[in-house]
């Protein structure tokens, strides 16, 4: 038992605990989310090839049709009468050519007993060529006015969903108008038209490789961060330089059965831009900075002392950051308790809890 008045002596501190995470390699893929818009992948206007009246609209606005469905009826009874005109020219130049092939008979007939000129025979012979030739000039009139007859019926040159209607019956339908008369565009499949900063070409090229233009799959996300079901893939010959602002721009192709996707929708969309094959990662509450912004974390030595390393980090993902330099495999890192010790303090490091959720996940 000590004396009276004397000081006892003073405890030992208890070494801290902490939390820590146990460094490993591990192969990540780091993203770019960029914006971008919706383009159809096919756009086709519908205009009057012939002039007239439209008599009738054949379709349902923001419905289906399929390639060479009927669109636009125009009233054809003047392209009909054309019609029936150029087949009765092309008759009369049928029967003009008879005419001179008889007479061309006539006049060899004639010309063998001496009794008609030479002269005679060949204006016979020019009259039958002249003859002819009418004829070859009627049956290509005939045709050029059944094909107008036929440019009375508008017709979709594509499959895909027609818009509504930017004419009704009873306007004036004229060939070279300022507008087209509904537009149809192919939306099973779209474009989404991204922009990007030129230094990020060479990343992607470099994800490609040398096997082929195939820089993963890209997942195309909603305003809210969703992402839609949809398959996407980046066009390495899609990619262009804007001259006014120097961005690339990105062209992605993505299949669109349910037509989620619609020309002029704006969109976000996630695309691989590098691959780390031993990639350390730490979660972003173990790194700190001082008053410099040096960042900095806390590991534990084997001998379970406290030590600080400067690091320099990269890409975030999933709240964790890629540490780039300043760390090696297998250290301890310190999650948390960090902030209440200081370099050389003993601690007894303890896995993050994360990493024993994860460990007692499969027991459950």
């Amino acid at each position: 038992m000590a004396a009276c008045g004397e000081s006892q002596p003073a405890a030992p501190h208890e070494p801290v605990e902490v939390s820590v995470v146990q460094l490993r390699p591990e192969a990540v893929t780091i993203h770019d989310v960029l914006p971008g818009r919706v383009a159809a992948y096919r756009v086709a206007e519908i205009r009057p090839q012939v002039g007239g009246i439209v008599q009738h609209r054949l379709f349902r606005e923001g419905s289906e049709v399929e390639a060479g469905q009927p669109l636009f009826q125009i009233d054809p009874a003047a392209l009909a009468a054309e019609v029936d005109m150029a087949a009765a020219s092309l008759r009369r130049a049928e029967a003009a050519l008879n005419r001179t092939e008889a007479q061309v008979r006539r006049v060899e007939a004639l010309l063998k007993t001496n009794t008609a000129t030479q002269l005679a025979h060949d204006d016979a012979i020019a009259a039958r060529a002249q003859a002819a030739a009418d004829v070859a000039h009627g049956r290509a009139a005939l045709e050029r006015r059944t094909l107008d007859l036929g440019f009375a019926t508008l017709r979709a040159p594509i499959a895909g969903r027609v818009d509504h209607a930017l004419a009704s019956e009873g306007a004036l339908a004229t060939p070279g108008g300022p507008a087209p008369l509904a537009i149809v565009q192919q939306i099973d499949r779209v474009y989404v038209d991204l922009r990007q900063p030129a230094r990020s070409l060479d990343a992607l090229r470099r994800l490609a490789g040398p096997g082929g233009p195939d820089a993963g799959p890209v997942d195309i996300l909603s305003a809210e961060g969703n992402t839609y079901p949809v398959a996407a893939k980046l066009l390495f010959s899609g990619i262009s330089v804007d001259p006014g602002t120097g961005e690339v721009v990105l062209r992605v192709e993505a299949d669109n059965p349910q037509r989620l996707l619609l020309p002029g929708m704006f969109v976000r969309a996630r695309l691989a831009r590098e691959k780390k094959p031993s990639a350390l990662l730490v979660p972003l509450q173990a790194v700190q900075r001082d008053g410099n912004g040096t960042e900095h974390v806390s590991i534990v030595e084997d001998a379970g002392k406290v030590a600080r390393r400067e690091i320099v980090t990269g890409e975030q993902i999933d709240g964790r950051v890629v540490v780039e330099r300043g760390l090696r495999p297998g250290e301890r890192v310190i999650v948390e308790g960090q902030d209440h010790i200081q370099p050389g303090a003993q601690v007894v490091a303890l896995p993050w809890r994360v990493e024993r959720l994860a460990d007692a996940e499969p027991h459950r």
